[in-house]
């Protein structure tokens, strides 16, 4: 009688098999929770400081989570992809019936897989506690994608490091240098055209920043991540690649198969990079490339705005909810001085920031078209937070509108297009700004004094009978009250 002859496994079985051994083993399980830790420190305290919106704590979130994730995964990924040379056990194994480069692979995907899930949960709880806090708009989720696609080219460069090169050396070498490269790689961009925003560091253009006025009235391009995925993914098959060019990585055909591999990653990187270095600032603050680029992310994104309950209502974007009662509080005197004037705007609405290159890294922002336009006027807000620089708190940005937009509210009803205010609109803007006592001119100062010190009645009175003379510029300083 002779025994029934057992069927092989099946290759997807097996791979499995040797799958899950790996995530049991691997050494990225152990590096889990030190890099939710330094996510902790690095990115959720620093996005927790910031004002709940979509733009800036993602953008930032994507630079600061590539830095945490960039050095632990190479590091842990060389350490596994040196074991069989530190533990000199590369002749033992070669008799095993799975080839060498699919015992890589295995241990490239169980820590490949393992940074995924700690980089997904710790981006699971910044997204969550922003949605419960943000006024408006929705999740970024591009930024997202390229942290991810970031982590198996990170373990593949540390793998294949560690495997090429095994020496209890190269881990803490290699997490080190790729590091210091991922960062000096953005130092190398001079402007919206450059081949380096290829970086995974880069989420806009970098000489901005996350910007508060990007991606809230404007969708946020995924021009740039896609090509940034590309080149990432390029980059993972051109490493994985590699490890299978070896005569002990298996056989010819497998060689064949691992050096097509490795040409395709270089080709899609190579593309990749030539699409990130025909980019361009585009109107909007994001990095449109042509060959990527689709023209409905040109069109505007559509809200219903959020006012406040002052003299000349104040509307703002809803996903700037949290700076409404600061601003309303800061023009509130000037709109109650305002209201009803002639030429005084009925509503003070919250605009999009307009971008253009300049010269190297610059990059002008402001405001397209007039202050005041249309038929009731209306004012065009742009938020001192819109116009680029360092994030603000919302304190800081009530003093910035206190000090800056109600000038400028002022200087555009007293001073229509005057280049130059005369000293009569400069008096009365300094008059109802309070600010008389910083005009260098003694006469103007005090007849700016002298109109303050008028009841409120009697200078919007004034006022309504003499602005349109006062901002024709026929008034002169000795005919102010």
């Amino acid at each position: 009688m002779t025994a029934a002859p057992v069927a092989p496994a099946l290759p997807l079985r097996a791979a499995g098999r040797l799958l899950r051994l790996e995530l049991r083993r691997s050494a990225m399980l152990t590096m889990a929770p030190l890099a939710a830790v330094l996510f902790w420190f690095v990115v959720y305290r620093p996005s927790m400081a910031f004002p709940p919106l979509w733009n800036v704590r993602a953008m930032g979130m994507q630079t600061r989570a590539v830095s945490v994730f960039a050095p632990t995964v190479i590091g842990a990924a060389a350490w596994i992809g040196s074991r069989e040379g530190r533990h000199a056990i590369t002749d033992l194994v070669a008799g095993t019936a799975r080839s060498r480069w699919a015992r890589q692979f295995a241990a490239w995907a169980a820590a490949t897989g393992w940074a995924l899930l700690a980089y997904l949960a710790c981006v699971a709880v910044l997204y969550v506690v922003t949605a419960r806090q943000a006024g408006g708009g929705g999740p970024l989720w591009w930024p997202v994608a390229v942290g991810a696609a970031s982590l198996p080219a990170f373990a593949a460069l540390g793998f294949a490091a560690g495997a090429l090169r095994p020496s209890r050396f190269t881990t803490p070498l290699v997490a080190i240098l790729a590091f210091l490269a991922l960062q000096l790689s953005v130092q190398m961009i001079h402007d919206s055209g450059s081949d380096w925003q290829i970086s995974p560091l880069v989420a806009g253009p970098w000489q901005i920043g996350a910007d508060e006025g990007v991606a809230t009235f404007y969708h946020y391009l995924p021009d740039l991540p896609i090509a940034q995925i590309m080149f990432l993914a390029g980059l993972t098959a051109a490493l994985l690649g590699v490890l299978g060019l070896p005569a002990a990585a298996g056989g010819r055909w497998l060689r064949r198969s691992a050096a097509a591999v490795t040409a395709a990653g270089l080709l899609t990187c190579g593309t990749a990079v030539a699409l990130a270095g025909t980019g361009r600032l585009d109107a909007h603050g994001m990095i449109a490339i042509p060959g990527l680029h689709s023209a409905a992310g040109d069109r505007p994104v559509g809200y219903a705005p959020v006012c406040g309950h002052t003299a000349i209502p104040v509307c703002l974007h809803p996903a700037y909810t949290v700076y409404l009662p600061a601003v309303t509080a800061a023009l509130e005197p000037v709109l109650d001085e305002v209201a009803g004037l002639p030429g005084a705007p009925v509503r003070i609405s919250q605009a999009a920031a307009t971008y253009r290159q300049e010269t190297g890294n610059g990059v002008a922002i402001g405001l397209a078209g007039p202050l005041i336009s249309g038929t009731p006027p209306v004012y065009h807000l742009l938020l001192p937070n819109q116009r680029g620089g360092p994030t603000m708190t919302v304190s800081q940005l009530a003093d910035a509108v206190r000090t800056d937009t109600r000038h400028e509210l002022l200087a555009s009803l007293i001073c229509g297009d005057a280049r130059e205010p005369n000293p009569a609109q400069q008096a009365i803007v300094a008059a109802m700004l309070n600010t008389y006592d910083k005009v260098p001119d003694a006469s103007v100062a005090a007849k700016a004094r002298r109109f303050a010190a008028l009841p409120a009645t009697a200078r919007h009175a004034w006022l309504v009978e003499h602005l349109a003379a006062l901002r024709s510029g026929r008034l002169t300083l000795a005919q102010l009250p």
